[in-house]
């Protein structure tokens, strides 16, 4: 049986931390930064944990 590729959408996405944790980048980044606040574009630069129901998903994606 042939070994399983990976996904490598969500290998450029997510990020392997810890045990079983995964962080990403947040959304609405990307462009249209003009009319957004300073404040807004500053908290969008953060990493954040992938939330409990996706990790079993992004694993699988994975080959973890």
């Amino acid at each position: 049986m042939p070994k399983l590729k990976v996904r490598k959408a969500a290998k450029k996405r997510y990020k392997i931390i810890g045990e079983k944790k995964f962080i990403r980048r947040k959304a609405f980044k990307g462009h249209l930064l003009e009319k957004k606040s300073p404040k807004q574009k500053r908290n969008l630069k953060n990493k954040v944990v992938v939330s409990q129901g996706d990790t079993k998903a992004i694993r699988k994606m994975l080959v973890c």
